[in-house]
């Protein structure tokens, strides 16, 4: 795996009579030529991942995993099968040792797995850097969070580590995703009984940026301290809190704005936690009908920007969704705790990539159909920019495809 240098920038500009040329690299060589190798290797040695190790590396099976993500293999088998069958251009594709589901299934049960947690980070740094002047719906120049979890079910008779309930596993995917990009900037993974709201007890706030939160989050004690870093929060207002009003602006209702408040808690227990005032905001969301209450420490900002960027938060949940739809952690590929979380690390790490090719290659096209196109043109000696082409990838794919389009950029 290369650095990324301005080689491959360099076969992406070449043209000859406006066709760009084929350099005889396959898809899948291009997108692996985006991995940092040095990092990868710092990650590894960190970690000791190729103590003891002499055919199958951690980078071969960083590699076989990222293509079953690519292409949205099921199975250990699954892999095994398409790799073989492409067994002359392996060594062309990095993968220097010979892919079982046996080696690959013992990588994934011993190689640590924060090494791929790791590596993800490293790939999340870059991609961040990329994203930091995009736009995302509301005007605003500090960084704006969405923190959210979700759930993945399991067996409990085949994942009994991970605890949920007395006849069912879980683990749950808890996700900060930065709204300039939709890139997870924190991605913690427990098991199913850690509730949403002890998450806060290790997210170290930022200074000036916004955390936009549902009410599971909703703890007074856990909000004080991200006001007492200089961050601020949006999070929805629960229908038991008490709350005396101080005094409240004139708000424009055609926007569906109901009233803006400032307000301290009344509960003896939330005015200790809480002891300063709060911004309630009151708005009609005319698409789903519903009218949602918010509180937030955000003073500064019209109060109609509040309920945008609360509206902002259900990125968190359309990548949840697309996660879930587009790559490979409903169906795991081991059982142990280790292989689980390898797994959603580099599928974590994939999806990080391709929004990082998207933004180096300045590709106009939604992740979703950009992964698509890859799915079945990874052994194509094509041009990355050639494969997205509208003329060439429609003829690929179907129009009526099943699964939705999740993300506009």
């Amino acid at each position: 795996m290369p650095d990324l240098d301005g080689t491959l920038l360099a076969w992406h500009s070449t043209t000859r009579k406006g066709v760009q040329m084929n350099q005889g690299q396959t898809v899948f060589s291009q997108i692996m030529h985006f991995l940092p190798h040095k990092q990868f290797q710092k990650c590894v040695d960190r970690y000791d991942g190729n103590h003891r190790v002499r055919s199958f590396t951690c980078s071969d099976q960083y590699l076989c995993m990222a293509f079953a993500q690519l292409t949205y293999r099921e199975s250990l088998r699954d892999i095994e099968c398409c790799l073989r069958a492409f067994a002359p251009q392996l060594y062309h594709m990095g993968i220097r040792g010979q892919v079982s589901r046996a080696t690959l299934a013992d990588a994934n049960e011993k190689r640590d797995w924060r090494i791929y947690r790791d590596f993800a980070h490293v790939l999340i740094q870059k991609a961040r850097a990329l994203y930091k002047e995009d736009q995302f719906g509301v005007e605003l120049d500090q960084t704006v969070y969405a923190l959210d979890a979700s759930t993945i079910d399991l067996c409990l008779a085949l994942f009994p580590w991970a605890n949920f309930r007395s006849t069912k596993a879980a683990i749950k995917l808890h996700t900060l995703l930065d709204l300039r990009g939709n890139i997870p900037t924190f991605i913690e993974i427990t098991d199913g009984k850690v509730h949403d709201v002890n998450i806060l007890d290790i997210l170290i706030p930022e200074p000036g940026a916004t955390y936009v939160m549902d009410r599971g989050y909703l703890d007074f004690r856990r909000l004080y301290t991200i006001h007492q870093n200089g961050a601020f929060f949006i999070i929805r207002k629960k229908t038991n809190t008490v709350l005396h009003r101080l005094y409240s602006r004139p708000v424009e209702k055609t926007t569906g704005l109901r009233f803006d408040q400032t307000v301290t808690l009344m509960g003896p227990k939330s005015k200790k936690d809480y002891p300063q005032n709060l911004r309630l905001v009151k708005f009609h969301d005319p698409e789903s009908g519903k009218k949602l209450a918010f509180l937030t420490n955000q003073f500064s900002l019209p109060a109609l920007s509040i309920a945008q960027l609360y509206r902002c938060r259900w990125q968190v949940e359309l990548f949840f969704k697309w996660i879930k739809q587009h790559l490979r952690i409903k169906a795991f590929y081991g059982l142990s705790e280790n292989s689980v979380k390898t797994q959603i690390w580099i599928a974590v790490s994939v999806y990080v990539l391709v929004a990082i090719i998207k933004k180096h290659l300045k590709i106009d096209l939604t992740l979703y159909t950009i992964l698509q196109v890859f799915s079945v043109t990874l052994f194509e000696k094509i041009l990355i920019s050639q494969a997205l082409a509208p003329e060439f990838y429609r003829t690929r794919m179907t129009s009526n495809h099943i699964q939705l389009k999740l993300f506009d950029s």
